[in-house]
């Protein structure tokens, strides 16, 4: 199996760095489960898989993480997928990735099975309930699906490391999931453009109708101010979650440095990025 630095550089530079600084006890976990996780994201985003071919293989791979099924099943499903996409590539090394999250304490294996197949079914669902949003509510459901739930399982690892952090997990869940819809968020705002050409607009339709467009309104060079004002909205929403994304992080001891570190750097970039998506999304409308 190819080294994990190597794999993690591929899928996502920003946290493979932010990996780096976390003590050398929890990359191997964290870098585990930020795989598997990809791997359910190669699975829902994948532009040749049709909507059921990506319900069936996301409730594969839930079956294959709780250990109901074989991962070499998934291996071979999607064999016809280019292994030169970096996402595809690892799925395509989901048994590698499985048998590496066997030899992990028994703890650690039994969370992030868990979180990991929790994830990919709330992906499944939304995979049949799309392509659109339509609250707040239902973003937020989403987001929580997909990333939310990233929060909750480096959390899980963290409280499994630091006994400080055990002690005070039930508070640092919340947060945890904020620190993960506050990422997403700003992916969102990041790949407007792309999911609209693949079908799906993750926009709530509450915040169109609050400007009189609609869906297909939105990138229309026509309606360019209004839409301006929904990624307004967006941007608003990204900076409350990452506003407590910072209380989470806060939140850890000081003398975990290393992971308050780690955790800034995977959340910077997406701090930063909110100032200059404006830009990014008039680019896109012309």
């Amino acid at each position: 199996m190819e080294h994990y630095g190597q794999m993690l550089d591929k899928v996502s530079r920003t946290f493979a760095l932010s990996i780096r600084f976390l003590p050398r006890v929890l990359r191997d976990s964290v870098g585990l489960a930020y795989l598997l996780f990809r791997v359910s994201d190669c699975l829902e985003d994948h532009p040749e898989l049709d909507v059921s071919r990506k319900v069936m293989l996301l409730e594969l791979w839930a079956q294959i993480l709780e250990g109901n099924s074989r991962a070499e099943e998934l291996v071979e499903r999607i064999s016809d997928l280019d292994s030169t996409d970096p996402e595809v590539f690892v799925a395509q090394h989901a048994d590698d990735l499985i048998e590496r999250l066997r030899i992990m304490p028994p703890e650690v294996q039994e969370f992030t099975a868990h979180r990991c197949a929790q994830s990919a079914m709330g992906m499944a669902r939304w995979q049949q309930q799309g392509p659109f949003i339509e609250t707040v509510e239902e973003m937020d459901d989403y987001m929580h699906q997909v990333a939310g739930k990233v929060g909750y399982l480096l959390t899980d690892i963290f409280a499994w490391y630091s006994s400080p952090i055990r002690q005070h997990k039930d508070e640092l869940l919340p947060l945890a999931r904020e620190f993960g819809l506050g990422l997403q968020t700003v992916n969102i705002i990041r790949g407007l453009r792309k999911d609209y050409e693949r079908g799906w607009v993750f926009v709530p339709r509450s915040y169109l109708d609050q400007v009189g467009i609609t869906r297909d309104q939105f990138f229309s060079p026509h309606y360019e101010d209004t839409a301006f004002r929904v990624v307004n909205m967006l941007a608003v929403k990204a900076e409350e979650h990452l506003h407590h994304s910072l209380a989470y992080i806060a939140a850890f001891p000081r003398h975990l440095q290393r992971i308050r570190l780690a955790l800034h750097v995977a959340a910077f970039p997406c701090s930063k990025n909110i100032n200059c998506m404006s830009d990014e999304y008039r680019s896109h409308t012309r």
